[in-house]
């Protein structure tokens, strides 16, 4: 699957230049003339990185990426700013806005590719965090002294999402135990649950892991993902 790229720009000439010199090299973007609408899509969608223009109506962005940083899904992206001042405030406001990266305006094709190989890193560990692998296994679940079983819809670095709910809120911690396909070990993190969703599944976050659990978890993510 190709990493998904926001561009946010209010020149439309800029948008379609990036994408040309950005999509041949594998990656997917999204380009986007209204920072009113990208930040709709930024509390709405996943992305792997996020370019955005410094000056725009509405939103400018600093405020984007403002938004970005303070979102649920995107707030540890890359965000590079793209930028024809280099003056010290400007990269100092950005800075603290959660700006990672600057590329100057105009940009050439080499600065980018350079730019690009530079955070596809960072991109490639978040798409990695995020990613939800369906699998079915067997949890052993502990929550407030009641245990119970329950069965994988799906699972995550940073997570699992299961069913059934076992009656636990919101906010309740659990102890979980589980194994993973083809790994050996048994792997016991503790969570805590952060939603419910019908018919009677709970998500839960992993809080406290080994990190021999967590190499495991990793492991066999990055197996699946890599086929």
């Amino acid at each position: 699957m190709k990493l998904k790229i926001l561009a946010v720009d209010d020149d439309p000439g800029i948008l379609k230049l990036f994408q040309s010199l950005v999509e041949p090299l594998g990656f997917q973007v999204e380009p986007i003339q209204d920072s009113r609408e990208a930040a709709r899509r930024i509390l709405r969608q996943k992305y792997d990185a996020i370019f955005v223009d410094a000056n725009m109506p509405y939103f400018d962005g600093f405020e984007v990426a403002e938004l970005i940083r303070s979102s649920p899904s995107n707030r540890q992206v890359p965000i590079a700013m793209l930028t024809a001042d280099d003056d010290v405030e400007t990269m100092r406001k950005a800075f603290r806005a959660g700006v990672t990266i600057f590329l100057g305006k105009p940009f050439n094709p080499k600065k980018l590719r350079g730019l690009l190989r530079s955070m596809q890193g960072a991109m490639l560990r978040e798409r990695r965090r995020y990613a939800r692998l369906p699998v079915r296994i067997t949890i052993q679940c502990i929550s407030g002294g009641k245990f119970f079983r329950a069965v994988s819809v799906n699972i995550s670095e940073g997570g699992v999402l299961m069913e059934p709910s076992g009656g636990v809120a919101v906010g309740e911690g659990l102890s979980l135990q589980f194994t993973l396909p083809k790994v050996q070990k048994a792997i016991s993190p503790h969570a805590r649950s952060l939603r419910n969703e019908p018919p009677d599944r709970l998500a839960v976050r992993f809080e406290t892991v080994e990190a021999g659990d967590h190499e495991a978890i990793r492991a066999y993510i990055v197996t699946e993902i890599s086929g």
